[in-house]
C-alpha cells in the first residue's frame, strides 16, 4: 500500500504517538524534538503540565481508533479525535514542496500536534479502511500500527514481535510433541 504523502507521515505520527508513554516529562521533550518537522518554526515545544496531558490524552485516543472492533466504533472514535482539531487548511512550501498544511502556524503545540495527527487518521481510514490499522498480535506487546500489505494480512507491530511470536509458537508445538511421545 502506497499512501500519500500528508497521510502517510501524519499517520506515522500518531502511531508513534500511540505508542509512547509520556510518564517521564524527557519523553515527551524527546518525542517533540525527533518530530519538530510538523511544528511550525516558531512553535514552543516546552509544554506546561496541562499540554504535556494533552499530549498523553491525544495518545490515548488514537490507540482508542485502533483499538475499536468495528467501522461503527472506528467512526464514533475518529470523531471524537476530529473532534480535538481545530482546521485551518492552507497551503505552503516551506521545504520546498508545495502542500497543505491543516493548522495555523500560530497555534498551539497541542493544537498542530491534534489537528496533524486527526486529519491524517481520517485520511487514511477514508481512503483505506479502518482494517489497515491494528494492535499487535504479540502475547507481550500492545504497539498499534498500520497494515501496509497488500492482502491486509499484518498481525505484528514488527519483525521482531512476528519472530519472537514463532519462536514461542514453534516452542509450544515442540513441548506438546514431546509430552504426546512421552505418555506413548
Amino acid at each position: 500500500m502506497d499512501y500519500d504523502t500528508y497521510s502517510s507521515g501524519a499517520v506515522e505520527l500518531a502511531v508513534n504517538l500511540a505508542n509512547t508513554e509520556f510518564d517521564d516529562p524527557r519523553t515527551l521533550t524527546e518525542f517533540l524534538a525527533a518530530h519538530r518537522e510538523w511544528f511550525a518554526r516558531r512553535t514552543r515545544l516546552k509544554l506546561i503540565p496541562a499540554e504535556r496531558e494533552a499530549v498523553a490524552d491525544l495518545g490515548r485516543r488514537v490507540r482508542a481508533v485502533v483499538a475499536a472492533e468495528d467501522e461503527n466504533e472506528v467512526i464514533d472514535r475518529l470523531n471524537e479525535l476530529l473532534g480535538c482539531a481545530q482546521v485551518h487548511p492552507r497551503m505552503t512550501n516551506h521545504d520546498g514542496l508545495l502542500h497543505v498544511h491543516y493548522s495555523r502556524d500560530d497555534a498551539p503545540p497541542v493544537e498542530q500536534l491534534s489537528t496533524t495527527v486527526a486529519v491524517g487518521m481520517a485520511m487514511l481510514v477514508t481512503r483505506y479502511g479502518w482494517a489497515r490499522l491494528g494492535v499487535c498480535g504479540a502475547q507481550d506487546c500492545q504497539d498499534v500500527f498500520v497494515d501496509t500489505s497488500r492482502n491486509n494480512s499484518r498481525r505484528f507491530c514488527s519483525e521482531t514481535c512476528a519472530s519472537r511470536a514463532s519462536v514461542a509458537a514453534f516452542r509450544a508445538r515442540q513441548r506438546a510433541g514431546s509430552g504426546e511421545s512421552q505418555a506413548h
